[in-house]
């Protein structure tokens, strides 16, 4: 399988917005994707996940974040928001094909390299 790419990343101001995506054609078939962070000296903290028709999200993102994906173009994407400083951190995409159940709290297979995001006061 080619290697989940994460793309989109950068710098931004507080209150803005940025829009990260995630490809990969040999993942297209996953069930469960999903939107990782880890920030300077904090542990890995689950995002956002997609199931189909069904999205979950961190307590700290929701109404501000979105997750979606484009099955024509093998993509996911995490739509970013009123974005706030606590929001910086490097952002990765993960992926399984966990057969049954939720996605959420999944220990992912898939990983991708990651993709910076910085987030100024």
């Amino acid at each position: 399988q080619d290697q989940l790419q994460e793309s989109g990343g950068g710098s931004v101001q507080a209150g803005g917005s940025l829009r990260l995506s995630c490809a990969g054609s040999g993942y297209r078939s996953h069930r469960c994707m999903a939107w990782f962070r880890q920030g300077p000296r904090k542990e890995r903290e689950e995002v956002a996940t997609f199931l189909t028709t069904e999205t979950s999200y961190a307590d700290s993102v929701k109404g501000r974040f979105t997750i979606s994906k484009d099955n024509a173009r093998n993509t996911i994407y995490l739509q970013m928001d009123a974005l706030k400083p606590e929001d910086t951190a490097m952002y990765y995409c993960a992926s399984d094909p966990k057969r049954a159940g939720a996605c959420s709290g999944w220990s992912y297979a898939y990983w991708g390299q990651g993709t910076q995001v910085t987030v100024s006061s």
